[in-house]
C-alpha cells in the first residue's frame, strides 16, 4: 500500500463518479487513491478475488471510451509508443464498490468504504426527494435499480460473515448503512423491524400458486417489490388505482425490464379500505398480511404488517373480487 490519502470533501468525491454505459461507476485508479493503494496494487486485489466481481460489478474500458475521456480531459492516461493507449481503466459500478468491502482490509479501507456508501446513499435520496423536478425515466430506473441493490448488499453481508477478515468491522459498515436513523425505510412484520424492501421479499417468496395484493392506491414501487416473484406464481393487484398512482408507461417498462413476471390487475370497486397481501388463496398454504400502509409508500413511514387469524370471514370477500372487471390503467 502506498500513503494514506483520505478525501473529506464530498465534492471531491462526486467529481470521480462518472457515468459510462449509462451507469454511475468509479474508476479504479481513483478508488485506489481513495483507499490508500497504488493502482497496480489495488487492481491485483481485485484480481485475486475476481470471482467476486460479475460484469455487471465491474468492466475494463475500451479504447474508444479511453480515447474519448482523454480527450474531453475527464482524465489521463499513459500512452505506449505512437499513440496506442498503454492503459485501460477499470469502472467499479455502485454493486462493485459494496463488493470492494469485502476485499480490501484496514482501518482506511473501513472508513473509505463508509464514506462511499453514504455518499451513494444521499445521491439517491436526493433524487427521490426531488422526483417533482427529475423526468419520469430517470426515476423510474433509479427506483427498479435500488431495489436490485437492496438483495445485493444482503448478499454482501452474508458472505461477509464468511471470509472477510475484518468481519467486525464490515460488519458495522453494513449496519449503518442500514440504520433505521439514516435509511428511515423500515417497517415492523408481525412485530419485527425489517427493512421494508426485505420484508416484501420475505412475504411474496412464501408464495408457491398465486399472490393477490388489494390496495387502492398504487404506484411503480408496487410493481419493483414484485420483480422477483417466480414465473410460475400468478399476482393479481386488486386496485381501482386511486389517484392515478400507476400509469400505463411505467407498467409498460417494467414488463420490458422484467419479462418474466406476469402481473394482472382487476378492481376493488371501492369495497376496500385497508390493503391485504394474499398469499396462496384457497390452498393450505394460504396466508393473509393486514398491511397498515400502501407498498408504494413502503418505510417512508412507521407502518406495521401482521398475519391475520380470521382467514375464513375474508373468504368470501376475496371471492367476489376475483369476479371484478379488469382495471384500465
Amino acid at each position: 500500500m502506498g500513503n494514506e490519502i483520505v478525501i473529506h470533501s464530498e465534492t471531491d468525491l462526486r467529481s470521480k463518479i462518472y457515468t459510462i454505459r449509462g451507469v454511475q461507476v468509479m474508476l479504479d485508479f481513483d478508488l485506489a487513491e481513495i483507499y490508500g493503494y497504488e493502482t497496480k496494487n489495488f487492481n491485483r486485489q481485485v484480481k485475486n478475488n475476481i470471482e467476486k466481481f460479475d460484469n455487471d460489478f465491474m468492466f475494463q474500458l475500451s479504447d474508444d471510451e479511453v480515447e474519448y475521456f482523454s480527450r474531453c480531459k475527464i482524465f489521463t492516461l499513459n500512452t505506449g509508443r505512437g499513440s496506442n493507449i498503454k492503459y485501460k481503466p477499470y469502472a467499479f459500478t455502485e454493486q462493485g464498490i459494496y463488493m470492494l468491502m469485502t476485499v480490501l482490509r484496514g482501518d482506511l479501507a473501513i472508513r473509505q468504504s463508509k464514506i462511499l456508501v453514504r455518499l451513494f446513499k444521499g445521491m439517491k435520496d436526493f433524487i427521490v426527494e426531488r422526483e417533482h423536478l427529475v423526468g419520469y425515466d430517470e426515476v423510474a430506473k433509479l427506483a427498479l435499480q435500488t431495489s436490485q441493490n437492496t438483495k445485493e448488499i444482503a448478499e454482501i453481508r452474508t458472505e461477509i460473515k464468511e471470509k472477510m477478515a475484518t468481519k467486525a468491522d464490515i460488519t458495522q459498515i453494513i449496519e449503518d448503512f442500514s440504520n433505521t436513523e439514516i435509511k428511515k425505510d423500515f417497517l415492523f412484520l408481525n412485530g419485527r423491524s425489517v427493512k421494508a424492501d426485505l420484508a416484501y421479499q420475505e412475504i411474496y417468496s412464501q408464495a408457491k400458486e398465486t399472490i393477490f395484493v388489494i390496495d387502492n392506491y398504487i404506484g411503480l414501487k408496487t410493481l419493483v417489490l414484485l420483480k422477483s416473484v417466480p414465473e410460475n406464481v400468478k399476482i393479481t393487484i386488486f386496485t381501482d388505482n386511486l389517484k392515478k398512482g400507476l400509469h400505463k408507461k411505467e407498467y409498460d417498462d417494467f414488463c420490458k425490464e422484467y419479462p418474466n413476471v406476469t402481473i394482472s390487475f382487476k378492481r376493488t370497486n371501492g369495497i376496500f379500505h385497508d390493503r391485504y397481501i394474499i398469499i396462496d388463496f384457497g390452498t393450505e398454504n394460504e396466508i393473509i398480511y393486514h398491511c397498515g400502509a400502501s407498498s408504494k409508500d413502503a418505510g417512508s413511514r412507521v407502518c406495521s404488517i401482521t398475519t391475520t387469524a380470521d382467514n375464513e370471514i375474508y373468504k368470501p370477500l376475496i371471492e367476489n373480487l376475483l369476479k371484478n372487471q379488469e382495471v384500465v390503467l
